[in-house]
């Protein structure tokens, strides 16, 4: 088929073309380069030919380098339309991944948007190789692109001058169908701005994302993707009678939200995936109150809500035949004459009760009725994020997510995801004595906070005990929801993890056998 396809992402187009006329006119001309290339073929060679064979000859001399990562830009001198071209190192062919293809364009893009070009092309068919087909290559260059420009402008007083950056993308291939390239490109960008708008939600200070500002987001989704929604006030909350969520609450002037929304991607409301989403927007720790550097940054409490809401608007974009429900119940964790405080014995809506050893161990007890609720709306396979304990970071650092399971087929459902979204999980124990530690109470049936040692195990068994025999999935972000180093997939700041984990698992989702 000849002509154009389009896919937009934010304010940028993609134009899919079949053939190269190297004599149109582009600001920029990006190209993969492998190491070692016996020879220029394709529109490598055809592009060579109208230098005369210089081209190669630089790659040679080393000046045009195909090192992993490596930015080699060469000015076209009137050779060809394109200015300048951008050769990216994809480093030895065998070695390549779709996460080395991700970064690699993600640093030629963050290379791009600093030279303030507008516009801009890119031949497809030179970032493929047997691991990397062409589909996979469209998807992670619309991906990349949208997640490598982010950025977070924050509050500053703005300048007059308008910001220049990429506003179209024409995408060349000669291998693939233009319709199936445009579709590839129209999910990674999906998958790329969904990941954006969680890393902006985290990135929102607490006296500006409330948990009213986030059941306003929340209904904003559900208006333009038809989803489903219940926001429940606190009138609602106590007459459900949860206890462990208001509890978190009740030392805050802002009122609780639990929110709720549903995606029917099903004939019938069955095999239904709960997704729950810690949503504190800011933690001072409560009377277990937070040291004057910890508190700073926990504005970021979120992370977990975030990334749900994001995954839900990329299962918005891309209508998987699956049904969803996400539960977030959000909230601010604050010190007053009202607030909970150690040694208070709570009733969840379970029924449970449960002693309270820690304020700051305020996550798991609003997980802890979210979850229920979840199960609650039909949820019959949870999966929980959160930003939930400083001993995740201990154990497994700032890179790595935390994951503890009671059902080994669900979690590698979302392993396998995790994998594919170059977005790492490591399953941490989960043995009855740790699941005896927070059953350890003389007041009530579980206690909250049954000690530093294993931190990060104890915190999810706590989780477990309310998704009781439902396939459940427990996710640790406090490491990696947030980075502070510039990379090359975006800025320091929020990271908006398990985002795409979370819309791929849900995408890939195959229903698991009742035993």
């Amino acid at each position: 088929m000849n002509g154009y396809c389009y896919a937009k992402g934010g304010n940028t187009m993609f134009v899919v073309k079949k053939e190269i006329d190297f004599s149109i006119d582009h600001e920029g001309l990006i190209i993969g380069l492998f190491d070692k290339p016996e020879k220029f073929i394709g529109n490598l060679e055809k592009l060579d030919e109208q230098f005369g064979g210089q081209l190669r000859e630089l790659v040679k001399i080393g000046d045009i380098s195909a090192k992993f990562k490596k930015i080699s830009k060469v000015h076209s001198l009137g050779q060809v339309g394109a200015k300048r071209i951008w050769f990216v190192g994809l480093g030895k062919e065998k070695e390549f991944s779709f996460e080395k293809l991700s970064e690699a364009l993600g640093k030629v893009f963050k290379a791009l948007k600093a030279s303030k070009l507008q516009e801009t092309a890119l031949l497809l068919d030179s970032f493929t190789s047997d691991q990397v087909d062409g589909l996979e290559a469209a998807h992670s260059v619309s991906e990349s692109f949208a997640l490598s420009t982010y950025q977070f402008y924050g509050y500053k007083q703005k300048s007059n001058e308008p910001e220049k950056k990429i506003e179209k993308m024409t995408v060349y291939s000669e291998i693939n169908d233009e319709e199936d390239i445009q579709a590839s490109l129209t999910v990674g960008l999906a998958f790329g701005n969904g990941t954006n708008s969680a890393r902006t939600l985290v990135n929102i200070p607490g006296n500006l994302l409330t948990a009213r500002n986030m059941a306003d987001y929340a209904q904003q989704l559900a208006s333009k993707y038809n989803f489903e929604i219940e926001i429940l006030d606190k009138e609602e909350i106590e007459k459900l009678g949860m206890g462990a969520f208001l509890a978190v609450n009740q030392g805050s002037t802002e009122p609780p939200k639990m929110i709720v929304l549903k995606y029917q991607g099903k004939e019938q409301w069955q095999d239904v995936i709960g997704l729950v989403g810690k949503g504190i927007t800011f933690d001072t720790g409560g009377y277990s109150i937070k040291t004057k550097a910890g508190i700073v940054g926990m504005k970021t409490d979120m992370g977990g809500a975030a990334a749900v809401l994001g995954a839900m608007e990329i299962i918005g974009e891309i209508k998987p035949a699956q049904n969803v429900v996400a539960v977030i119940p959000s909230t601010d964790n604050m010190i007053s004459g009202n607030a909970f405080k150690p040694d208070d014995v709570i009733t969840s809506m379970s029924g449970k009760t449960i002693e309270v050893l820690n304020t700051d161990a305020e996550g798991r007890l609003v997980l802890a009725d979210a979850v229920t609720y979840a199960k609650h709306h039909g949820a019959e396979y949870l999966v929980d994020v959160a930003t939930l304990t400083g001993g995740v970071i201990t154990a497994l650092g700032l890179h790595t997510t935390g994951a503890m399971t009671n059902h080994e087929t669900l979690y590698e459902q979302v392993l396998e995801a995790s994998m594919e979204a170059s977005e790492p999980i490591w399953q941490l124990p989960l043995f009855e004595k740790d699941k005896e530690r927070v059953r350890n109470s003389k007041v009530a049936d579980l206690n909250n906070s049954p000690g530093s040692e294993g931190h990060a195990i104890v915190a999810g068994a706590f989780i477990g005990e309310f998704a009781e025999g439902t396939p459940w999935v427990h996710l640790d972000i406090a490491g990696t929801s947030t980075t502070s180093r510039e990379h090359d997939l975006g800025p320091a700041g929020a990271t908006g993890v398990m985002t795409r984990t979370l819309a791929l698992f849900v995408e890939r989702f195959e229903p698991i056998k009742k035993s």
